[in-house]
Formats: structure tokens, sequence, C-alpha cells
């Protein structure tokens, strides 16, 4: 059979999920992923420098020295040896890892604006990771040999469209994150969810969206995908992240070359100790921005939030040890002051516990900046079986504008090991949010005057009355159903009776 002469999504998902083969079972999935997703970003860069330079060459005639001239334009730049044929050559080298990392070191140095830093967190010279040196070399073979399938080429004059390589990175992580369990779940946001956020804050052209506590880029790049590209296949709108772990961060560096937005702005480091998108005014300030923080995290940096730089917990300091009010917090001082919107995902004791967590909660309320709060069902997070919500807010909210509740807890489909929003769940979601008004035991307007009268409590279960009353029972016909039951049992004894004196028993 003669093979297309396009890379479908099926060809990537399928040679880079068995190439994770060759490292499963023997190093944790939290640490194999930095190898697969690096190489499969080498792949791609080689492939695409690859690509370019046989255009120009067409286009120039052969004429190389016009060649290399186009090519230090283009979006990276590949000295001499440093692509993943080179490596390719060099698979059976006694000192194969060390070859893999200076070859990443050269392309971090010769394309610094955009790459500084992202290989510096893996090491394919590790013994700790990868084991003693045949071992090693052998891994590292057959990765290479993995990557060099036929059906792994990222060209894109052969890619099946624009979209198929960052939707092969997102399907991994995904997969990654499914295997790591809990650990996975740190940095990555189901893509029901990314889609069900992005779609309500409808990121705009020309808008700058944020995601403070970005992860692999799921979620922002969600969100900036809501601005349709043009015809160049670019968006016109500016992603902007920080991340503190330092693999996590370069997965989503190269994330978010794979999808196109190579403008983004993506910082390493402590959002809430050293928040990094900053200018001369101090916080960078956004229309879209959303996350998914770490769920109630300890020693969040309580002890320098009082004297805080920036101000961002005048409202009040969030509890030592749950840090949940602190990311909203400084979510909401990054928010533009005419048409910011933000969504967060939170655990539901953000919408009701006491002390200073009321004290914030009740003081952002009386800015009437809340917009709504959505119940999601349990276990849609990796490793986190709790429910979650969504909790949305605005500025430019109209004084008499309510906040909408919606309890979408108990519509999903139950997968294997967590539970799915299905099209239908997150259509009646975004559907029901943009009508803005009331259905019977699913959303309801509670006016601010509700708010106040339950203490300023944002549970949805005070707001959405999910209860459905049982049918009314018919007494007599019951009385008359026992009774017809109560004369069969006893004709059946009798019949039981007569069939024991029978067998003389």
């Amino acid at each position: 059979m003669v093979r297309p002469q396009v890379t479908t999504q099926k060809d990537i998902n399928d040679v880079v999920w068995k190439a994770c083969d060759t490292l499963r079972g023997t190093i944790d999935p939290t640490q194999y992923k930095d190898y697969i997703l690096v190489l499969l970003f080498l792949k791609y860069v080689s492939d695409l420098v690859a690509d370019q330079r046989e255009r120009y060459l067409k286009e120039y005639g052969g004429d190389e020295a016009r060649v290399e001239r186009a090519m230090k334009r283009e979006r990276f730049v590949l000295a001499d040896g440093c692509n993943f044929a080179a490596l390719y050559a060099q698979r059976t080298e006694p000192d194969i890892g060390d070859r893999i990392n200076k070859v990443l070191e050269r392309i971090e140095d010769d394309n610094t604006a955009k790459l500084a830093g992202v290989f510096r967190n893996i090491d394919f010279n590790s013994e700790a990771n990868l084991g003693d040196t045949k071992t090693r070399n052998a891994k590292l073979k057959h990765l290479l040999e993995d990557f060099n399938d036929e059906r792994l080429d990222l060209r894109p004059s052969h890619l099946e469209s624009q979209d198929v390589l960052g939707d092969a990175y997102e399907f991994l992580v995904a997969n990654f994150a499914g295997d790591s369990g809990k650990k996975g779940g740190e940095f990555y946001t189901p893509s029901q969810v990314a889609q069900l956020l992005a779609r309500i804050l409808k990121a705009k052209a020309g808008d700058r969206v944020c995601d403070p506590c970005c992860g692999s880029g799921s979620l922002l790049i969600r969100a900036c995908q809501q601005v349709p590209p043009d015809r160049d296949g670019l968006r016109n709108v500016m992603p902007f992240g920080q991340e503190l772990n330092g693999a996590t961060w370069a997965l989503c560096k190269m994330n978010m070359f794979l999808h196109g937005l190579d403008r983004a702005r993506i910082e390493r480091g402590d959002t809430i100790r050293s928040p990094e998108l900053v200018d001369d005014q101090g916080l960078m300030r956004f229309n879209v921005v959303v996350a998914n923080p770490p769920f109630s995290l300890d020693k969040w940096g309580h002890d320098g939030a009082g004297s805080d730089r920036y101000g961002r917990f005048h409202r009040g300091v969030p509890p030592r040890t749950r840090g949940d009010w602190a990311f909203i917090s400084h979510m909401i001082e990054t928010l533009d002051k005419v048409d910011g919107r933000m969504g967060v995902v939170v655990p539901h004791g953000v919408l009701f516990r006491g002390a200073s967590e009321k004290r914030i909660r009740t003081a952002v309320l009386k800015e009437n900046l809340v917009d709504g709060v959505i119940g999601l069902p349990a276990n849609l997070f990796y490793g986190v079986g709790i429910p979650a919500a969504l909790l949305l807010l605005r500025h430019g909210r109209r004084p008499d504008d309510g906040v909408f509740f919606i309890d979408a807890s108990r519509d999903f489909e139950k997968g294997k090991n967590q539970n799915v929003l299905r099209p239908e769940d997150l259509n009646q979601i975004v559907e029901t949010w943009e009508q803005g008004k009331d259905i019977l035991r699913y959303a309801h307007v509670a006016p601010m005057n509700e708010i106040e009268a339950n203490d300023f409590n944002l549970n949805v279960s005070l707001y959405v009355d999910t209860f459905e009353e049982e049918e009314a029972v018919d007494l007599a016909a019951l009385k008359a159903e026992i009774a017809t039951l109560d004369a069969q049992l006893a004709e059946s004894r009798k019949e039981l009776d007569k069939s024991l004196r029978e067998l003389g028993l």
C-alpha cells in the first residue's frame, strides 16, 4: 500500500506513544515525559528548518549564499550538525547522551531570545534517570530510532494541518498526566475544563491573556485559540504565563512554539513570592486571566504577604496553610480595569470557608467583581477526586448584576480513570451561561441581597436546589398490592409444604 504523502495526527500519536515504551517502566512518567517531549520538539525544529531550506533552494535557484541569509531570518537557527538527523547518525556512539546535551545547548545558544534555558533542566547523560552507560546508550539509541520512523515527517509542508503537531503534544501531555496520577495533574488541566473556561471568557483579537500558574500551557493555549488565526496561521493575541517548576516551564515554552504562539512570554518563578510579569507600573494587567492553581497549597508565602510590595492582599491575607485566595487575589490585581475577566478553578471550600477567607470573599463580592460560579463534577482532574468549581470574575459589571450560579455537577461521562465532560455537557454550560437565565435545578441568578442573606457564602447548593420530589404514593393501591403479595406468599407456602410431605420430609 502506498503511504499517504501527509503526516496525520494518528501518525504522530502512534509513533511517539510507541517511543514511550523505550522508557516506560524504567523511570517515572513525570521524568520520561521530559525526554520524549524534548526529542519531539527537536525533531520538529529539525524538520522545520530542513523544509525551509528546501523551499529557499528552489526559490533562489540553488544560490547557497542567498539561502543562508534567508535562513538567518527564520524562526529557528540550527548550526551544521545540530539537528535530529545528525544525532541519529551518531546513535551508536558511546557518549551519545553527552552529544545530545551539547546539541541542545548549542541550539539554545543560537536561539537565545526564544529558547534560553529551555533544555537546561533535562540531562540525556543522567545516570540517575537513564541508568549506567551501557543501559543509557541502549535506551537513547532506541529512542532515536523510534523518532526516525518515516511516519514522523514533521515538515510543515507534509503535515495534515497546522494544528496536528500541537495537538499531538497535548495528547502526550494528557497521557503523561494520566500515567503520573496526582503528580502529572500538577502540570495539566483536562482539555474539556480548559475548553469550558476559554469559551466562557472569549479572548478577542488584540487581547493580552495570562495564566499565572501555567503548567505545560494547555489552559493558556486554549484561551488564546478563541482568537481565529489569520491567513498566515497567526493569532492576534499575546500570551503570558509564569510557572515555578523548571521542567514544566520548559514544556510550556516548547508547547507555545508548537502551537504557533511564538510571541508568548513565559516566565519562570514563584507567582506569589516573586511575580515576574511586571513592568514600570508594577504588575502587568491583562484582558483575560485564567488559572488552575494548586488546591489549598500549604506554605504558599504567608510570611511575606502582609508586606507585599504590590499590595495584592489588601482585602486580607489568606490562611497560612491554604493559598487558594492568594492566587485569586493575585489574579484580580492583574485584571485590566476596563474589560478584565478571569476564570479560576477552585476547590469548593473557597466558596464558603470562614475566617480570613470569608473576609476576602466578602470584599470581592462588595466590589461587584464576582460574575458567577459553576459547579463541576467530581473526579475530573488527575489525582484529585473531589469536585471543583469555576469562579468567574469581571470588571465592568453593572450595580444590579447578580451572581450567576450553575450546577453542572451531575452531567458527565464516567471514564476509565477520570470523569469527562462530554461535548453536550460543555455546550449546555456555555449556552446557559450566555443566556444568563434561571433554569430549574440547574441555574440561578442571585441578586446581591440574596447573597448577603446567605452571609456571603457562594456554595452552589445554596442557590441551585437540585432536590427532586418523589412521586406521591397511592396508599390505597400500595395496601392492595401488599395484600395480593401476602396471598401469593401464603399459597406458595402451601405448595411447598405439600411437596415436602410427598417427599417424606
